[in-house]
């Protein structure tokens, strides 16, 4: 029994540890006082303040509730992280999502790039205009889907993100997701495609193929910004496109 309590007793060190750590990160520079806590997690979500939020989200075993969760609250949310120090210091501003919060279809990506990073919507630099051009020629527009990246902020100098980068964003995602709820989900690239569907396969075997991730259809293909340098790669993504249409019910010329 002394032995149990002892680990029990270690455990809950532990756990009050990280906790710690966790308020740490998210912005709290003292503890609160007794009961504050517990009165802020009996608020409902939308009463919450963006920093309580952040506390509750980050604390070990503790998940934000989902009851009154919403992209704006997200939104905010990701506005207000600094938890990646060199991305929070060198963004011009985050760059959350666009599009129809109840599309049937997300187009994923990796980063925000410069333009993207100016105007606080994803997609809007050259390789965004290129994705407008295939979303338009599957017979969509811009406004029917919903698009995100995998990071909410500009890496410096479109740099690959780095693996903690991705790993501190992937709340923020997975909540997105949730919400929106999308029939299908069109990973651009690596980064996307390996991060939504947690595998190390190269983006080369994996388009062409639907994957599942928690009921939802996923196509996989080149990001545009590759087709930018590898023009004869645009007949791949075309055909994936179709293959994506056909499923959706939409045929393509």
């Amino acid at each position: 029994m002394a032995t149990d309590r002892t680990e029990r007793g270690a455990r809950s060190s532990t756990a009050a540890i990280q906790q710690l750590e966790s308020l740490e990160r998210a912005g709290m520079k003292q503890l609160p006082k007794p009961g504050r806590r517990e009165t802020a997690q009996a608020k409902a979500p939308h009463e919450l303040s963006v920093a309580e939020r952040s506390a509750i989200a980050q604390s070990p075993g503790e998940p934000l509730p989902v009851v009154g969760d919403s992209l704006e609250v997200i939104r905010q949310e990701v506005a207000a992280c600094r938890l990646c120090h060199e991305l929070a210091t060198t963004r011009t501003q985050t760059v959350f999502g666009v599009g129809n919060p109840r599309a049937r279809l997300c187009f994923l990506g990796e980063a925000p790039g410069a333009d993207e990073d100016q105007q606080g919507e994803p997609f809007v630099g050259r390789a965004g205009q290129l994705l407008t051009k295939i979303i338009e020629a599957c017979t969509l527009a811009r406004t029917d889907v919903y698009i995100l990246n995998v990071l909410k902020c500009r890496p410096p100098g479109n740099r690959t993100p780095l693996p903690d980068e991705v790993s501190n964003c992937r709340g923020f995602l997975d909540r997105q997701l949730k919400l929106i709820q999308p029939e299908y989900i069109c990973c651009l690239g690596a980064v996307a495609a390996q991060t939504l569907l947690q595998t190390e396969t190269s983006i080369g075997r994996m388009r062409g193929k639907f994957f599942d991730y928690q009921g939802i259809a996923v196509m996989c293909t080149y990001h545009p910004a590759y087709l930018l340098r590898n023009p004869a790669a645009k007949k791949d993504v075309w055909e994936d496109m179709k293959l994506l249409m056909r499923k959706m019910g939409i045929e393509l010329g």
